[in-house]
């Protein structure tokens, strides 16, 4: 799309993708007051007409917190590399739900604003976007949550080392959410055709969550499995966030290069697949 003067006149027109990795920025810098009406409709509608609210954004890390404290910290007894378990499972847990409702809600873009997509024009992934941020809002009240909790355990005398990684938790956050950005857009495309596949989306997510570092650190297993692990690219993540505020857990800035490259090309895949299904999505959704 692009702007054209004629007289007095303003003109819009509206053009194909010349490139099927065409991301269009300044399109979506200009439909940013609409990004943030999704973001605030996304934010808002989440909570509506519940008994808790927005407390639900405090209640559910809590509880998943203090289940995975009780079942593999008290009966199954997975060290968490000296970090209290509480604020183990914690740190866990904020950063990859963030990852995980970014990948979830992303991927049902197409199927759930079909409705809106056949009316008006507006640059697509101007609502993933917005899930990002939405979910980002939402993450920030959880992280305040977990730094609370962290205050707490130090001035119990808990041996904590908050060290200078901490100031790569912007990095960290922005990786998790290219990935699950990502992943997300292609599940989105991949949907159009094949519904069913969303079923699977929540299966993924669980069984992805188990593959990856979240209830227990890196240092337990077996060295073969250990290097295995840290192709996925949410290990290095979760182990360096951990390592920032608890000071427990393996980090390194080439593992981190690793990941970096790997969710870059997921994006890039998942961009182009959404820049591709965007053009003929109406006639099959």
């Amino acid at each position: 799309m692009h702007d054209e003067y004629f007289g007095h006149e303003h003109v819009t027109v509206i053009e194909p993708h010349g490139s099927l990795m065409d991301l269009k920025l300044k399109e979506l810098w200009a439909y940013r007051d609409l990004i943030m009406l999704f973001v605030r409709r996304d934010f808002v509608a989440q909570y509506k007409q519940t008994i808790l609210g927005p407390a639900w954004h405090f209640l559910q890390p809590l509880l998943t917190t203090v289940i995975f404290t009780i079942v593999f910290g008290k009966i199954a007894q997975i060290s968490t590399d000296g970090a209290p378990p509480f604020l183990f499972y914690m740190a866990g847990t904020i950063i990859w739900t963030y990852f995980a409702v970014v990948w979830t809600d992303t991927s049902h873009t197409f199927t759930s604003h079909a409705h809106i997509f056949g009316k008006v024009y507006f640059p697509r992934l101007a609502v993933p976007v917005a899930t990002l941020l939405s979910k980002l809002m939402a993450f920030s009240f959880q992280f305040m949550f977990f730094l609370g909790f962290l205050v707490y355990f130090k001035l119990r005398g808990a041996e904590l080392s908050i060290n200078s990684w901490v100031l790569i938790t912007p990095l960290l956050l922005l990786m998790m959410a290219m990935l699950g950005m990502g992943l997300g857009v292609i599940v989105s495309a991949v949907t159009t055709r094949y519904r069913d596949l969303t079923v699977v989306v929540g299966f993924g997510v669980q069984l992805f969550m188990y593959l990856s570092p979240v209830v227990y650190p890196v240092s337990i297993l077996p060295e073969p499995y250990k290097s295995w692990m840290l192709m996925n690219p949410v290990a290095p993540i979760l182990e360096t966030f951990r390592h920032a505020f608890l000071g427990t857990g393996s980090v390194g800035l080439f593992r981190l290069s690793i990941s970096a490259v790997i969710i870059t090309l997921i994006l890039l895949t998942g961009i182009m697949l959404f820049n591709r299904i965007e053009r003929t999505f109406m006639d099959t959704v």
